[in-house]
């Protein structure tokens, strides 16, 4: 703003004069008292009124006027140091004094709070104030860690004292802000540093990361923090989270391996340090030596050269006449066109900044902290934080995820550091309590999956920095459990096996660390280090367990398929009861689980494709800025790809080549001193060699040299010829629909037809009505034909009965449905409506008992008549012109449901026991007794089978299924009784004779009743063919043995009864009728005439007309009745004992 002298202010003159009055009423430096700083008399006021500044105004209305103010007024430096001072050690009772060192922290903590550039919710006062203030904030920390006159860090630790004291249950609110307060002074004491783009003017050492923990140390802040830490959980809860913050900005960036050297490794890692340094400089200098300018070379040069195509380039400078390979550097670095290249991001973690280096005192007093935290309070604080960031409470922020990752895997790789150190100084089972032990909160399963939680939801969410955290502590955890199996602990290699298995168990993880390596692209080198780095300890480890495990197994997750989630969506508000699903989660849950043996092969060829060789390729083009962990780490990759999986052609690159070969001969080769230098030459040498041997097999590899390679390619291009490759899985039909309740043939129709309409699917309704429509003319032609062709050799009565005859056994043609197109043919194997109305118009499959497969043939049997085929069509017409309409706007698909399919048993079902679905016999076994009725004879049971089915549609689902359950139960129990007789009866060996004779006699009769119906001559009376036939069984039984008996009638009569009633049942059954055309007509009659109840002479032995009249009908299908033993009895083409008639 302009004032009224015309001199610019960008504060509003109002604000920076109350400003100014506030500070000048707090006090000052007074003569008398030896210039010492006093309070004014109202200086709590002001402080509180200050406060009320930076809270209601900077605040509030998100600007920066207030705290710029101060920073010009001086207000840290000049009066809150000076009034934190007077307060002396010994005065701990002042309340005033306490009062006033509270109310000065609560203005410091808001002017130290850290500065963060949001650049989309940035005004202009923040780009005017924000550098001012980043460096009055680092104004504020050296004024604070240096103070002379008195230790400002651990005043702080003063203020909160009374409320840390108190019992966690006996804290007020006020005191849990006072604990919180002062650490996050602690937090921001440590988190400011020197801005990266803003010059700082003043000494950083005394605001380096050495001064603050020498200040930490001396000020008793890191005791304070391992007390915290250490009774985390139960004397403190929420400070955890904080407390993490401050370790997190002490130990970010610290070199771990150097904190646990002593002084002579460490002069030694230094010196080695400043020799590889100066190695690469005189690398760097040594090209630009050879080519440097010299007094004698001072005049240009100008060169003609000639290209391979005939054409002339010309070259200025005289480094062009130095060798072939300058001028050509010199033409690729003249020519103007230069890639796009995008806007590099900034995609290093925004808090850990450059590497720190601390001297010899912070280095021993920060060792000092990280052993005793190690000791007593890593267990209680990590594990404190790891349930708050998985309850996510309302004081948890994003970054707080990547502090505790980045922590856990540092101090992870102290304590493996510590360990190594401390090892030959170790006393085997000394201690009680493990190394191992100290880290045992981020071991668990847990800790396990919060990692893999949140590495999915970084990765998913494209939060690198996050990510790469993450991977950094997978990585160590992996490193630490390797170390506890190769311990030589019992009970370490035990948990370290446990841990191992958990995680290699999932699937999931393996597909996360793959996916994660592949698919880098420009998330910057750190990201880049720790995906390289997990990926190669991931693989490294694994393959050792996979060896020492060969029956390792992996649980895999199968993803529920959009058409099963979406048809889960949408409730079915009719029968809710039928899709509730509730009682069968767990059935669910593990349906979509399972479990396969492992495959390390199988794994390890998902790190071939190009996509990580990518990665790694990137990672190495750092080659000489890595160190010997790193260049080993590539150099293992590529080891493992060109040799283990004997895919060295995947590195047949031209830029994976020039790479390799610039490594060692090129002009910044490696330097020979490096400790991989030799192992890097070899696998360039080999990498080479098999390259030219390659090129000489396969010359099109030098086409495919400037391309990436696929995995077809790179087969081809290894073995000479493609991959064959077998379908996985054979295309299934659609799955088949039922309809909810039971309905007549028209309804279901008109459903079928409703559901067709509303996918808009018309065309395949038109499409059924033309193969209707045609079949109906075909049928009707065919009946014509048939009826307009009487026999040419007999005429008369006689032909045309026996033509009518002709015709009821004659079947008639199949008729072939032919799809009109490709998309027809589809929609027949995958349409689930359409095939629910194909199969309602009467469509088949003409082989029903193979797999159907799109090229399945469907047919119009021959059992279906002209008038039912357009029965069928008026059904479909009438549902076309008026669509079936439902309560409540349901649709005509909510009337479907998809058909159960039956259950198929394992082939690794081993069970010892007899499998429920098992075919007790086989099905239509040949039957000797007499086929059943048709119902049309029985109009008893006719009417008894009607009112059954209106029955059964006012029943509902469940006791429709319950009934069919029990009916199958029946079958089953029913065959079991007779499998054993199927195929062993002690009976087997007894002559056949008298069946054959009985054969030939009921042929005989039939040839002369079709004499007799041709010629109309009246048949033989029945009455004499029994006669003739009883005298046949009176000799036979003269010459059994006297033990034989012949049957009486009532043994007759109730093997008769006996044989009606099987007659009945046997409705059910699958055998065939009898072979006489005319059997059921011409017996029909008399068997409606006979009682199932013997009569009076029955009884009295003698038989009665009406007995010689029911055997003349049994006559034409079953044998006459003979003695006991003359053969045993047969029914079902089984031996029947005499028990089996109870």
């Amino acid at each position: 703003m302009e004032s009224s002298e015309g001199t610019s202010d960008i504060v509003h003159p109002e604000v920076r004069a109350h400003i100014n009055s506030l500070v000048s009423a707090l006090g000052g430096f007074s003569a008398e008292d030896d210039g010492r700083y006093v309070m004014g008399d109202s200086a709590l006021e002001v402080l509180r009124d200050i406060k009320k500044w930076i809270r209601f105004y900077d605040e509030k209305t998100n600007r920066m006027d207030v705290a710029r103010c101060l920073a010009d007024a001086n207000l840290v430096d000049g009066d809150l140091l000076h009034i934190l001072a007077s307060w002396p050690q010994n005065a701990t009772d002042n309340r005033f004094k306490a009062r006033a060192a509270l109310a000065c922290f609560e203005i410091m903590v808001p002017l130290t709070w850290p500065l963060e550039r949001n650049h989309e919710e940035m005004t202009v006062n923040h780009h005017r104030h924000m550098p001012v203030l980043q460096l009055a904030q680092v104004a504020y920390k050296r004024s604070i860690i240096n103070f002379d006159a008195a230790q400002i860090l651990h005043t702080a630790v003063r203020v909160a004292l009374p409320s840390m004291a108190l019992p966690r249950n006996n804290r007020t609110p006020r005191d849990e802000g006072i604990i919180k307060l002062v650490l996050l002074f602690l937090r921001n004491m440590a988190m400011i540093s020197p801005p990266p783009n803003v010059q700082y003017d003043g000494d950083e050492s005394h605001i380096s990361r050495s001064a603050l923990i020498d200040a930490f140390s001396f000020q008793d802040i890191l005791l304070t923090i391992l007390t915290l830490a250490s009774n985390m959980g139960e004397d403190f809860n929420h400070e955890g989270v904080i407390v993490m913050e401050i370790i997190f900005h002490l130990v970010k960036r610290v070199d771990v391996s150097k904190l646990f050297m002593d002084e002579k490794q460490l002069g030694k890692t230094n010196a080695n340090e400043l020799t590889s340094l100066m190695n690469k400089e005189a690398a760097m200098h040594r090209p630009h030596n050879r080519k440097a300018p010299t007094r004698h070379n001072r005049f240009g040069a100008m060169v003609w050269v000639q290209r391979g195509d005939g054409k002339m380039s010309t070259i200025s400078g005289q480094d062009a006449l130095l060798d072939a390979a300058t001028r050509k550097q010199k033409m690729d670095d003249s020519k103007t066109y230069r890639p796009p290249r995008r806007a590099r991001k900034d995609m290093e973690p925004k808090d850990l900044g450059p590497v720190v280096s601390l001297n010899a005192r912070a280095r021993q007093q920060l060792r000092g902290f990280v052993e005793e935290f190690l000791d007593s309070g890593f267990n209680p604080l990590f594990l404190n934080v790891r349930k708050k960031l998985d309850d996510g409470k309302e004081y948890v922020f994003g970054y707080h995820y990547q502090q505790f990752f980045y922590l856990v895997a540092w101090f992870l790789e102290a304590q493996r550091a510590r360990t190594k150190a401390t090892k030959s100084s170790q006393v085997a089972g000394g201690d009680d309590v493990g190394s191992y032990n100290l880290v045992a909160t981020v071991l668990n399963q847990e800790m396990f999956i919060t990692l893999n939680r949140s590495m999915s939801t970084s990765l998913e969410g494209k939060n690198w920095q996050e990510l790469c955290a993450a991977m950094r502590c997978f990585t160590q955890i992996l490193l630490t459990v390797q170390d506890m199996s190769e311990s030589g602990n019992e009970d370490d290699e035990e948990i370290a096996e446990n841990i191992l298995s958990r995680i290699f168990y999932e699937e999931e993880t393996h597909d996360r660390v793959a996916n994660i390596a592949r698919n880098y692209k420009d998330q910057g080198f750190e990201y880049l280090d720790s995906c390289t780095e997990l990926a190669h300890t991931y693989l490294r480890i694994l393959e050792a367990y996979a060896k020492q495990n060969v029956d390792m197994q992996v649980r895999s997750r199968r993803r529920i398929r959009r058409k099963k989630a979406a048809k889960a969506a949408v409730a079915d508000d009719a029968n809710p009861a039928a899709d509730d699903e509730s009682e069968n989660d767990q059935a669910s849950a593990e349906r979509t689980t399972k479990e396969r043996k492992f495959d390390f092969s199988r794994f390890a060829a998902r790190f071939i494709p190009q996509g990580v060789i990518d990665t790694f390729v990137k990672f190495t083009k750092y080659y000489q800025d890595l160190n010997d962990a790193q260049l080993k780490r590539a150099h293992r990759f590529f080891y493992r790809v060109a040799f283990k999986q004997n895919m060295s052609v995947m590195l047949y690159r031209a830029d994976i080549i020039h790479l390799f070969y610039s490594m060692i001969k090129g002009q910044q080769p490696l330097d020979k001193g490096c400790g991989m230098y030799k192992e890097w030459e070899e696998l360039v040498k080999q990498v080479l060699k098999k390259c030219i041997r390659k090129v000489e097999e396969r010359p099109a590899l030098i086409i495919e040299m400037l391309f990436s390679k696929i995995n077809a390619t790179a087969h081809y291009l290894e073995y000479g010829y493609e991959k064959q490759t077998i379908a996985k899985s054979t295309p299934k039909p659609a799955a088949e629909l039922e309809f909810r309740t039971i309905v007549e043939r028209d309804q279901q129709i008109a459903v079928a037809v409703g559901a067709l309409l509303d996918k808009n699917l018309a065309h395949h309704i038109t499409w059924v009505k033309d193969q209707l429509s045609s079949a109906e003319t075909e049928r009707r032609a065919w009946e014509a034909a048939e009826k307009a062709m009487p026999s040419v050799e007999i005429t008369g009565d006689e032909g045309v009965d026996q033509s009518m005859e002709a015709n009821m056994t004659k079947e008639m043609p199949l008729i072939t449905v032919r799809p009109d197109d490709d998309v027809r043919r589809t929609a027949m194997f995958k349409n689930s409506h359409l095939r629910l109305l194909m199969k309602l118009v009467g469509f088949e499959r003409l082989a029903p008992t193979l797999d159907e497969t799109p090229e399945s043939a469907w047919i119009i049997p021959s059992s279906l008549n002209a008038d039912h085929l357009q029965e069928s069509l008026d059904f479909i017409k009438r549902a076309e012109f008026d669509p079936p309409t439902f309560d409540d706007g349901r649709l005509a698909e909510d009337q479907l449901r998809r058909k159960t399919a039956p259950r198929k048993t394992a082939v690794f079902d081993d069970d010892d026991g007899e499998d429920e679905d098992e075919e007790l016999f086989p099905a239509n076994v040949p039957s000797t007794h007499k086929a059943a009725a048709k119902p049309s004879d029985k109009p008893k049971k006719t009417r008894r089978r009607r009112r059954q089915d209106q029955d059964a549609e006012l029943l509902t689902e469940d006791q429709l299924e319950e009934r069919a359950r029990k009916r199958r139960d029946h079958e089953k129990e029913k065959a079991r009784r007779f499998k054993s007789e199927l195929y062993i009866n002690s009976d087997d060996d007894l002559t056949d004779e008298e069946r054959d004779r009985e054969f030939f006699e009921s042929e005989e009769r039939l040839r002369q009743k079709q004499r007799a119906a041709i010629l109309g001559i009246k048949p033989p009376s029945p009455k004499l063919l029994t006669a003739k036939r009883k005298a046949i069984v009176l000799a036979d039984s003269d010459s059994n043995d006297d033990d034989d008996m012949v049957l009486t009638q009532e043994s007759k009569s109730s093997r008769a009864n006996v044989a009606e009633k099987d007659g009945d049942t046997s409705g059910t059954d699958d055998t065939p009728p009898s072979s006489s055309p005319h059997a059921d007509s011409a017996s029909g009659a008399k068997r409606r005439r006979v009682s199932k109840e013997p009569s009076p002479a029955q009884v009295d032995g003698e038989p009665t007309s009406a007995d010689v009249d029911m055997d003349d009908a049994d006559d034409e299908d079953t044998p006459a009745a003979k003695p006991a033993r003359g053969r045993p009895r047969a029914k079902a083409g089984f031996i029947i004992d005499s028990d089996d008639e109870e």
